[in-house]
C-alpha cells in the first residue's frame, strides 16, 4: 500500500508581529542593553542586514547601525509602520515611514526579511531615496 499522505507545511510564523518588533524593538530602540536583547530574541546567530550601500553582518553590527541612524537623526526621530507586514514560506516585508513631528517621511521604505526558524536570518531594507517627488 503507497502513503498518499499530504506533508504538513511548516507552521507559518506571524509575520506582521515579528516585522514590527523589529521596528519598534530594534530601530526605534535607544537603549543599546534593550536593542541588544530585542537583537537576539528576533534575529538568527549571524544574521546579515543589506542596505543600499553596504552589507552589515552579525547582531552586534545591526544594533551599532541601529543605535547611530538614531543618535544621528535625534531624539524625535522614529520609525513608524506602514499597515501589516505580510509574508509566506519564509519571506515577509513591512513598508514604513520615518521622520520627527515636523517631518514625518523624512523616509519612505520597506523591510524584506528571511525568515528562518521564527527569526529574522537576512534583511534587506528598501529605501525611497527621494521620498517627497
Amino acid at each position: 500500500m503507497t502513503d498518499t499522505t499530504i506533508p504538513t507545511p511548516a507552521a507559518e510564523p506571524d509575520y506582521d508581529a515579528l516585522l514590527h518588533a523589529n521596528l519598534q524593538r530594534v530601530f526605534n530602540q535607544r537603549d543599546a542593553v534593550l536593542r541588544d536583547a530585542a537583537i537576539a530574541d528576533l534575529y538568527v546567530a549571524d544574521p546579515i542586514m543589506y542596505e543600499p550601500d553596504a552589507i552589515v553582518n552579525g547582531r552586534q553590527a545591526i544594533s551599532d547601525i541601529a543605535g547611530k541612524l538614531l543618535e544621528n537623526f535625534g531624539p524625535d526621530f522614529t520609525f513608524v509602520p506602514d499597515g501589516k507586514g505580510l509574508g509566506h514560506h519564509g519571506m515577509g516585508t513591512l513598508r514604513w515611514h520615518a521622520g520627527t513631528p515636523d517631518n514625518p517621511t523624512m523616509v519612505l521604505g520597506a523591510d524584506t526579511a528571511e525568515i528562518i526558524g521564527g527569526r529574522i536570518a537576512r534583511l534587506w531594507v528598501l529605501l525611497d531615496l527621494e521620498p517627497n517627488s
